[in-house]
């Protein structure tokens, strides 16, 4: 009898797990969500992963907690939805002037508005005389393979004079970097300035420098790389542990590189023939390669990223007067095209492009295209509607 109850009771689990298993709705696959590390993490790796990404999309500060008295955000995942595009919602004000030699507001808030306050504080304001821009929130995938493409590969495909004559030079922003960073092993220095590689204007040099300035400028975090008060301006005691910064910097470095969708589909192989014709790809490198780091699942191997990581004279129509670096006021690095596709996840269901979101398309983005893109925007316009749509399908599959 015993035996007989013991059976039943077995087949009724084995009933209830098989109907659990039919029930629960299937996660998302690995190439319709940009968050999750990359592949070849160790066990102590992964840990500190998931630290990081406590630490990021989990850790919503106050003002008991050391949110700054003037501020953007309260966490670093209100910015970065799912690790992806930010909204008009979540948009940064920088300002500045028109020159490339240095922020002359740095003693009054620049180079970021702190746009809100708590209470009894005054959120801040433009200050008078200086130009400003409006940054959306990029994606934040990938980021550890671009930290570690050599300074060489991105001299490689600079060509400030043009001289092959194609209409795209492409230079490199070229800027100081603080104490507390260590430069890379394959830095090619120019007149003591270093490469940076990370924000539209390609201002930050590598993600810790990224990170320190993300929880100074936007949340008003002290810590020891950068001990200032963002509203008083001066020096205060870390609110942040240098290990939360470092298991943050981590989670970048090891978030995995978008997956690209519908590859096989042939009319996204012929958008992607139709991309390279036109000549988007002059910019838009496809293929990238990383040099050897510390964490070897991101040394040594090719990615698609679609980006040189240069500096490009984008046209009039995107000049917003205001520089970082060595940037001049109309260029723009190359943002990555990888996860385009995935940006209206989390943008509301909508697209918001180019550097501050004023394109609602992929088609619009194409269009606003001047400088450097003005050929290829061109021959855009010149394509068949249906050869459009294929350059269209190809760019919503990566």
């Amino acid at each position: 009898m015993n035996r007989r109850l013991l059976i039943i009771k077995c087949l009724l689990a084995g009933c209830l797990i098989i109907s659990c298993e039919k029930i629960s709705p299937k996660g998302p696959d690995d190439d319709q969500i940009l968050d999750g590390p990359v592949d070849g993490l160790s066990s102590d790796q992964k840990i500190r992963f998931l630290a990081g990404d406590a630490a990021f999309n989990r850790e919503i500060f106050t003002s008991e907690t050391g949110l700054g008295s003037v501020f953007v955000a309260t966490s670093c995942g209100g910015c970065h939805a799912g690790d992806g595009k930010g909204t008009p919602f979540t948009t940064l004000t920088r300002f500045g002037q028109t020159d490339e030699t240095g922020n002359k507001f740095l003693h009054l808030g620049g180079p970021q508005l702190q746009n809100r306050a708590l209470p009894g504080f005054t959120p801040e304001t433009i200050p008078s005389g200086a130009t400003f821009s409006r940054f959306t929130p990029p994606a934040n995938t990938g980021l550890g393979f671009i930290e570690l493409v050599s300074d060489e590969d991105i001299l490689a495909m600079a060509d400030p004079e043009d001289k092959d004559k194609d209409g795209i030079s492409g230079v490199p922003n070229y800027g100081v970097i603080p104490a507390y960073i260590e430069p890379f092993q394959h830095s090619i220095t120019k007149s003591g300035k270093y490469i940076h590689r990370f924000g539209k204007k390609a201002a930050a040099y590598n993600l810790l420098h990224q990170t320190v300035n993300a929880y100074s400028q936007d949340i008003g975090i002290s810590s020891s790389f950068a001990p200032y008060d963002v509203y008083q301006g001066h020096e205060i005691d870390p609110e942040i542990s240098n290990r939360t910064i470092q298991d943050v910097v981590f989670y970048l470095e090891t978030l995995k590189a978008p997956v690209q969708r519908n590859q096989n589909d042939p009319v996204v192989q012929q958008g992607k023939q139709t991309f390279m014709d036109i000549g988007c790809e002059s910019c838009h490198k496809q293929n990238l390669k990383t040099t050897s780091g510390q964490v070897s699942a991101l040394s040594g191997k090719t990615f698609h990223p679609f980006t040189d990581l240069l500096l490009h004279d984008m046209g009039s129509d995107l000049d917003d007067g205001y520089t970082e670096g060595s940037a001049k006021t109309f260029e723009w690095r190359t943002p990555p095209l990888w996860g385009l596709g995935l940006s209206p996840n989390s943008q509301g269901g909508q697209y918001y492009l180019m550097h501050d979101g004023r394109a609602r398309s992929i088609r619009q983005a194409i269009q606003m295209h001047g400088g450097e893109g003005q050929s290829s925007k061109d021959k855009f316009e010149k394509l068949t509607e249906s050869d459009k749509n294929k350059l269209i399908s190809f760019l919503e599959s990566l």
